[in-house]
């Protein structure tokens, strides 16, 4: 009688730290299940560059989705962005897209200035306005090649 006692509770034990693990599993690995409380909404860019699945999705700098799929669309040649935001955030037709750094060399993260002045995009809507990554390297080159000249204190790009 003593040892299945013994056994009993050694495997409750288990099944307990199996249960902790599966959780912990979850929680860390940002893994959502069904029935979670996202909706999807679909970007078009001329340039993902730097941005990847699992990309942070910010509007005024609080994190609320996750860039879930980059693929890109042949008939238009643009990349699409598929994101998944919070049901409880409101995005217009009028938003503003665009893909910043943190930092100087930082991760890529998507930014979205959510509009207000237009009707709310329905799950599986496309944000039309948006704007490509700006790229440090192209900005250093034209610089270090003179093509951004000074004028009165603001930098200006030269024109060919």
């Amino acid at each position: 009688m003593k040892r299945y006692a013994m056994e009993t509770s050694v495997g409750i034990f288990v099944v307990f730290g199996l249960l902790c693990i599966g959780y912990l599993t979850l929680k860390l690995g940002d893994i959502s299940l069904p029935g979670n409380n996202t909706y999807r909404l679909f970007a078009r860019f001329t340039s993902v560059s730097g941005l990847r699945t699992g990309s942070p999705v910010n509007i005024l700098g609080i994190e609320v989705g996750r860039v879930e799929k980059l693929t890109m669309d042949q008939a238009e040649q643009r990349a699409v962005v598929e994101i998944s935001v919070r049901k409880d955030i409101r995005i217009y037709d009028d938003a503003l897209a665009s893909i910043r750094t943190e930092g100087l060399i930082g991760d890529r993260y998507l930014n979205i200035d959510p509009g207000g002045s237009g009707e709310v995009l329905p799950a599986g809507g496309t944000i039309v306005e948006t704007q490509p990554a700006v790229e440090i390297s192209d900005l250093i080159g034209r610089y270090a090649f003179g093509e951004i000249r000074q004028e009165n204190g603001k930098e200006t790009a030269d024109e060919k």
